[in-house]
């Protein structure tokens, strides 16, 4: 163990829950909630948000929950804040305990990259199959699909189609993000 990582106080999801201002907390390291979220960011967050809960409903896939910022605890030390998700079955707790079926980060300057770098491992290891980071600022989206364990970057369409389970696809309108 390196000598700064032997003093670098770690806190637990116990510990985390009391403090004022909760952003995310990887492997016991508090990381501060962003704070300068632009309107392109959230025009784009809503827009997707909007669209996946209308591709289920137009897929008719039953059973499924598209919702925005909730804690995914992932361990007693590690708990992300997904910008948007949609998982199988309900959520039972204050917190999400099982891996999201899609989850989304809209990224900005300042966790783009924790997006793409230590959430996409976790997200990735924790089986979430489908992993969407989307830039505003530029218009781009990289879908990223667990297949095998790992995920693969799929060509970016705007009628991408997301297989959910079985029996439920959906293909969202993608480019509608960006009006």
């Amino acid at each position: 163990m390196r000598r700064a990582e032997k003093y670098t106080p770690r806190y637990t999801y116990s510990e985390w829950l009391h403090w004022e201002e909760r952003g995310e907390l990887i492997e016991g390291i508090p990381i501060e909630k962003s704070k300068r979220i632009g309107p392109k960011h959230e025009k784009a967050k809503a827009k997707l948000k909007e669209e996946l809960a209308l591709a289920l409903t137009k897929a008719m896939c039953k059973g499924f929950t598209v919702g925005d910022p909730i804690d995914y605890k992932i361990t007693n030390e590690t708990i992300l804040k997904p910008d948007i998700f949609i998982v199988a079955g309900k959520i039972n707790k204050s917190y999400l305990d099982f891996p999201a079926v899609i989850i989304a980060e809209i990224v900005s300057k300042s966790t783009e990259e924790r997006d793409r770098g230590i959430k996409y491992r976790f997200y990735e290891q924790q089986g979430v199959k489908y992993y969407l980071i989307i830039d505003a600022m530029k218009k781009v989206m990289g879908i990223y699909e667990l297949v095998e364990g790992k995920y693969q970057l799929q060509p970016y369409q705007n009628d991408f189609q997301f297989q959910l389970n079985e029996s439920c696809k959906m293909v969202p309108e993608l480019d509608n993000i960006w009006e």
